[in-house]
């Protein structure tokens, strides 16, 4: 099964700068999408061959999720049942025969971390909301997760700690994360591989010279980790500030 997770920073624009083209090109079986920035009815486009689930933010043009995929779910899910969280459209559960697939735009702390009281309110319920999802069938776990975990994840480490992305206090919430059952899967797999970047910013030429952060994943709980086949980060896609991931599993 090809999954694939992007933050697409706005879909309309993203629909512009060749998003059609690499999801054909790409077929997933299921593309998760971060920051949508738009209800569906804003939009005439369409995905042949996808079901779409959207989960929308209340506010126009900000946040908000959706899951295309082929294989029709077992049932679709929005929200964490946290009404300050949900109001944001930033979680959506698909769930298939053998397991969960979560995706996520996990609230960013902001500079000066004036959000991170709600950023750690919302890691502890997302990770609840994920281990009662964990005591039915395995989960899957896909989305920008505004976190570098490790210094090997960001390109000016030192220079960034404490700052939002790369606090104390979000790492912390992303390893206990871990420590609950969950799997980082491309750290799993390229434990060492350095220069692995899935966000960069417009400002200073940063993709170009490479200057960035990893703040996408893939996350599986234990159950799946035999059954990775690999995580890519499409790194040479082009569409938003982000790149697309990639995770073959084989169910």
């Amino acid at each position: 099964m090809k999954l694939i997770s992007w933050n697409v920073n706005g879909l309309r624009a993203c629909m512009t700068k060749g998003f059609a083209d690499f999801l054909a090109l790409e077929d997933p079986d299921v593309i998760c999408l971060q920051e949508t920035k738009m209800q569906r009815e804003q939009a005439d486009f369409d995905f042949p061959g996808y079901t779409e689930y959207w989960n929308s933010a209340e506010k126009k043009g900000y946040s908000g999720t959706a899951i295309f995929t082929k294989q029709a779910p077992v049932s679709v899910t929005y929200g964490i049942g946290v009404e300050e969280v949900d109001a944001e459209g930033r979680v959506i559960c698909a769930e298939f025969q053998d397991f969960y697939l979560v995706t996520v735009y996990t609230p960013n702390a902001q500079r000066e971390l004036v959000r991170i009281d709600f950023r750690m309110a919302f890691e502890d319920a997302f990770r609840a909301y994920l281990a009662k999802l964990h005591e039915k069938k395995p989960v899957v776990v896909c989305g920008d997760m505004n976190v570098a975990h490790k210094m090997i994840d960001l390109k000016n480490a030192k220079a960034n700690i404490g700052n939002a992305g790369f606090s104390y206090e979000e790492r912390g919430k992303f390893s206990e994360l871990l420590a609950s059952g969950f799997n980082d899967t491309f750290r799993m797999l390229y434990p060492d591989r350095e220069g692995a970047y899935t966000w960069w910013s417009y400002m200073g030429r940063a993709r170009e010279k490479n200057v960035g952060w990893r703040i996408d994943y893939f996350l599986v709980t234990d159950e799946l980790r035999d059954k990775v086949q690999d995580h890519v980060i499409l790194n040479e896609v082009a569409g938003s500030d982000h790149c697309p991931i990639k995770l073959l599993l084989n169910v």
